[in-house]
């Protein structure tokens, strides 16, 4: 009866484990993404200038738009 106590207590403490590490690891990777962007405005101007293009505010928008939708 004890083995199977023990068991049951284990099985239930890793589902529980790692239900928790799941939720709190995912809260944790969302607010780093939302406090610090893949890319932003100013990685775009940049890379626009390092193509010799002088991009204009239009341009931009329309890539931060898409890179928006697509995540």
């Amino acid at each position: 009866m004890d083995f199977w106590y023990s068991l049951g207590s284990l099985i239930a403490g890793l589902a529980i484990g790692g239900f928790l590490g799941f939720y709190f690891t995912k809260r944790k990777f969302e607010k780093e993404l939302r406090e610090n962007p893949p890319i932003n405005e100013k990685m775009i101007r940049a890379m626009f200038l390092q193509m010799g293009r002088k991009p204009s505010e239009a341009q931009i928008r329309q890539i931060m738009k898409s890179v928006n939708a697509n995540r």
